[in-house]
């Protein structure tokens, strides 16, 4: 890779590590690519989709003149894998908060979950957790959460192309899923424990595909810097 490779473009597949913003991954590159090869202050790159903290894997990071594909990127298809916890909801859907309540889980089979995911299969109604960045009148949808503000939520339409189960062990229920654009798991994951007729977060995410981009070329931040 040379200095006009980084400003023609390049599209950087990173395996983003657990409690790493998608923010701090592009800057960790942004500033070796920079130092390494010399760029200019203001190089463009950019990742085409966030990760959460609490999530691992797929980050795509885009520079130069392919960052005007980053919109483009975004809108195909994602798969991931990961843990609902049934038996309890947080106010975040995940990890993030504590428990706010718990339901019983005696009733839950493995037939009920099986059943239940056919619900969730083709174009479904999701609103996004209260602590998602979305904004509304001005700001981010977590300020109004961590301010305590009551905020009303709009559902939206996304679709679920996959919905696997791939290990039921109560409380917890692995998965994988394929989803198009602007799904949120931890929303999911909160309404397949209200559909089990008990509660459910998020207790793990992977994203491991974006369109034919996958994980498995993907290096952690601190390979790729130390590879340049």
């Amino acid at each position: 890779m040379t200095k006009e490779d980084i400003l023609n473009g390049q599209v950087l597949l990173i395996d983003k590590p657990l409690k790493w913003s998608s923010f701090q991954a592009v800057n960790k590159l942004k500033y070796a690519l920079k130092n390494h090869f010399d760029l200019p202050k203001k190089f463009k790159i950019g990742h085409a989709g966030t990760l959460d903290p609490l999530a691992t894997g797929l980050l795509i990071i885009c520079t130069g003149k392919f960052t005007k594909s980053i919109s483009e990127i975004q809108a195909q298809t994602k798969e991931y894998t990961g843990t609902i916890t049934v038996g309890a909801t947080t106010p975040s859907y995940d990890l993030e908060t504590e428990v706010d309540a718990t339901f019983p889980t005696k009733h839950i089979t493995e037939a009920l979950v099986l059943e239940t995911v056919k619900q969730f299969v083709g174009e479904i109604d999701q609103k996004p957790p209260v602590f998602s960045a979305i904004k509304k009148d001005g700001k981010r949808l977590y300020e109004h959460a961590r301010a305590g503000e009551e905020v009303e939520i709009q559902s939206r339409k996304t679709t679920i192309y996959e919905f696997e189960i791939t290990r039921f062990a109560l409380p917890e229920i692995d998965f994988r899923v394929q989803c198009s654009k602007g799904t949120y798991i931890r929303s999911l994951a909160y309404d397949f424990g209200l559909a089990l007729n008990s509660g459910g977060h998020l207790t793990a995410l992977r994203r491991t595909k974006i369109g034919d981009y996958s994980v498995e070329k993907a290096v952690s931040p601190d390979d790729f810097v130390n590879n340049l």
